[in-house]
């Protein structure tokens, strides 16, 4: 009896934990302003065997961006590397995609966050038999406490550039490789406790929010997580460029997530051919398709509705509402997409008639002596 209340118990807690990795790889956060620069620090002394260095990087709390300090962390299991969160363009807003342990590093915006994370992989350390040796090239570990260490020189561009996200206006250009894709797939674990502790920790610190420190926090890093004082804190050497002006208001530049929040969709221009029967056949064309394209508005807009009311049915909890949303904004942000691509397709379908077609003269057709 004792064995197989045992193995229940482990079957449970296995199907919990797939449960909460697939519900955090789901949560996303938009926003609609870029988020700063990245702040210049040095790297805290890793304080003890089995830490794996995890960046800083800023986050979102509903009207601001915070620094999350870079840290120190436990891996929570020997094999397992940190794939650090990032900020990516969405094509209407910045959507954070959070990071994971797992056994390879996978994408992360080609964002060039520095010790080791340098735009694509990692070369801060490896795994050996359980045990973790540190690359000393790019790490601050101090070797008579800690013996598992190589020298492999690295070319380290962390001063330049400092960009925070990925696409978009300024953003970095990088996209996720097939290998990358593949790491996506397999097995990964959500942020460990301390991480959490250590996120909530910088998020009810006024100091770390943008607003006040303007893109220089006054922590940037610590040598263990929630760690904001005392030995080994490090400050910013140098702040991320920040515009107070940049930040939106409670009421402007709200996320376009559903078809009701959109611009009244822009129609084009009569067509002006020169040729009647033509234009009116075009403008005809255009009609049929913004008629067909205000159609798929409402019954994408009555499709949220509904689920938004099956959500208030159930009574969803917070996270469920959020991923609901997220949903609603990829939908919403594909259509649109869908319908530029179709308007763009119709005018230049137009383009090569805007002008009159003209015959050119008998003597400058080839053969007969022309120019």
């Amino acid at each position: 009896m004792p064995i197989r209340f045992s193995f229940r118990s482990l079957l449970i807690a296995v199907a919990v934990l797939t449960l909460s990795v697939a519900s955090f790889a789901q949560i996303e956060i938009s926003v609609n302003i870029a988020p700063p620069e990245l702040p210049v620090y040095e790297q805290p002394v890793c304080p003890g065997d089995g830490y794996i260095w995890t960046p800083g990087y800023w986050a979102w709390d509903g009207d601001d961006y915070y620094w999350v300090p870079g840290t120190w962390v436990m891996a929570p299991q020997p094999g397992y590397f940190w794939t650090p969160g990032y900020w990516g363009w969405g094509g209407n807003s910045y959507i954070f995609h959070q990071g994971y342990w797992g056994p390879q590093v996978g994408f992360y915006g080609g964002i060039n966050y520095g010790y080791g994370y340098f735009g694509h992989g990692y070369e801060g350390g490896r795994w050996d038999n359980g045990h973790f040796f540190y690359n000393r090239s790019v790490n601050n570990v101090n070797v008579t406490e800690i013996h598992n260490v190589y020298n492999t020189t690295v070319v380290n561009n962390y001063n330049r550039p400092r960009v925070s996200y990925n696409g978009g206006n300024g953003g970095v250009n990088a996209r996720p490789t097939s290998d990358d894709e593949r790491v996506a797939r397999e097995r990964r674990l959500p942020p460990v406790a301390a991480q959490t502790q250590h996120m909530d920790a910088a998020r009810s610190n006024p100091a770390f929010r943008v607003s006040a420190n303007h893109g220089n926090p006054p922590v940037a890093a610590t040598p263990r997580p929630a760690a904001f004082n005392g030995r080994g804190v490090v400050p910013a050497k140098e702040g991320g460029h920040y515009s107070a002006e940049a930040r939106p208001d409670n009421n402007a530049g709200r996320p376009q997530v559903h078809p009701k929040d959109l611009p009244p969709a822009a129609h084009a221009a009569p067509p002006n051919t020169g040729n009647p029967k033509m234009d009116q056949k075009y403008q005809q064309q255009q009609q049929k398709m913004n008629a067909k394209q205000d159609q798929e508005r409402q019954k994408l807009q009555r499709q949220q509705d509904q689920e938004h009311q099956k959500m208030a049915q159930r009574q969803a909890n917070d996270a469920q509402k959020q991923q609901v949303e997220q949903l609603h904004q990829q939908q919403t942000q594909q259509m649109e997409q869908k319908h530029a691509q179709q308007q763009q397709k119709m005018q230049s379908h137009q383009q090569p008639h805007q002008q009159p077609h003209q015959q050119p003269h008998e003597n400058d057709k080839p053969g007969n002596g022309g120019h």
